[in-house]
């Protein structure tokens, strides 16, 4: 069947590909580490209390999870990268957005029981 065949990409083009994506997943490395930098140094700059501390939960648990996505989109396009056929690509696509779908899920639950926790650790207590 026609649609089965391989997708007749030169290995050159694959190398480009995944020397792209390599540079990509640096520049965003370095890019995030920058945003931790610029927001480590705003935390810093406010003073110490229970709601700067929740923060900085959060505020580090969300940087976490950026990365982890971050990673998981690169190994993705690297896969893509070296697919063997349409089937193939969309068999990729379609097990990274499944897992990436449930990973956002368990993110954000996290992340909205996290942000509960530091508005608690603010309120006064009767």
């Amino acid at each position: 069947m026609a649609h089965n065949r391989p997708i007749e990409i030169p290995q050159q083009l694959r190398e480009l590909a995944e020397r792209n994506v390599e540079q990509i997943r640096t520049a965003h490395a370095q890019f995030m580490d920058a945003m931790v930098h610029a927001s480590d140094t705003w935390l810093a700059a406010l003073p110490s209390n229970e709601m700067t501390s929740g923060f900085k939960v959060v505020q580090e648990r969300a940087t976490q999870f950026a990365k982890q996505n971050a990673e998981a989109c690169f190994a993705m396009a690297s896969e893509l990268a070296n697919a063997k056929d349409i089937q193939d690509v969309l068999a990729i696509q379609s097990r990274y957005a499944q897992t990436q779908m449930q990973t956002y899920a368990l993110q954000a639950q996290e992340l909205g029981r996290l942000m509960v926790e530091a508005s608690q650790s603010v309120q006064p207590r009767s």
